[in-house]
């Protein structure tokens, strides 16, 4: 996938950070705190570029991506807390929640980046974080937590991955639900791996759903070639 950037170099003291945010910004998207539960909403563009965002993140480990979400307009918004961003960390960065606000007014200078991310790299990452997941020694949880406004996520490559993945499958497959033009919106999928508290056998959740956007003159249904033909009224 092809993801358009902007880059940002802010410096808290002696140390130079490097940020990305999805250009142009993401809309008809948004994100609630779980708290317990939160809700993740787009349609099928969007979700697909926050898959190719947590993509990134998985294989980036001095990279911040900070998706801002606050102000984006989304109909959906059943369960979960407050709106907030969203910010992905690798684990290995070791930036502290609490230094995001200043980082965040150093967002001031921005120059434009394109990347690419590989799909088939992402599933395979994601299927070995399925099977280390259950294992005892296996510490890769979604760390997560809401401050300034913003959910703070931090995990290794595979938990990235396979949310990645949760986003991908929402996008491609929450258009064939059964009445979603109808209807408008869907629960599809879910951020797993969060981690939760000692004890508590149901934890935290962030449900992903579909919402519908129209028109679909560009939609295609996964798997179906983008540069096949569209049949037209008068075609075959």
């Amino acid at each position: 996938m092809r993801l358009t950037l902007r880059e940002f170099r802010p410096r808290t003291g002696p140390h130079e950070r490097r940020v990305v945010q999805p250009w142009p910004p993401l809309r008809h998207t948004s994100l609630r705190a779980p708290e317990p539960r939160g809700l993740l909403t787009g349609d099928h563009d969007r979700l697909n570029r926050l898959a190719g965002l947590f993509a990134f993140a998985a294989r980036s480990r001095h990279t911040i991506v900070h998706v801002p979400l606050r102000g984006t307009a989304a109909a959906h918004h059943a369960g979960g807390g407050e709106p907030v961003d969203l910010e992905l960390v690798h684990h290995s960065h070791g930036l502290r929640p609490s230094a995001w606000p200043e980082l965040r007014h150093g967002l001031v200078r921005d120059t434009p980046l394109t990347v690419r991310t590989d799909e088939a790299r992402t599933a395979r990452d994601a299927a070995d974080w399925e099977r280390r997941r259950h294992r005892a020694d296996c510490r890769e949880d979604l760390l997560h937590t809401t401050h300034a406004r913003t959910l703070c996520l931090t995990g290794s490559r595979g938990v990235f991955a396979d949310t990645a993945m949760s986003c991908a499958y929402a996008a491609g497959w929450g258009p064939r639900r059964k009445g979603i033009v109808k209807d408008g919106s869907a629960l599809v999928d879910s951020f797993r791996g969060l981690a939760g508290e000692p004890g508590d056998p149901r934890g935290p959740e962030v449900l992903i759903c579909f919402q519908a956007c129209p028109p679909y003159a560009d939609f295609r249904r996964p798997g179906e070639s983008a540069s096949r033909p569209r049949r037209t009224a008068a075609g075959p």
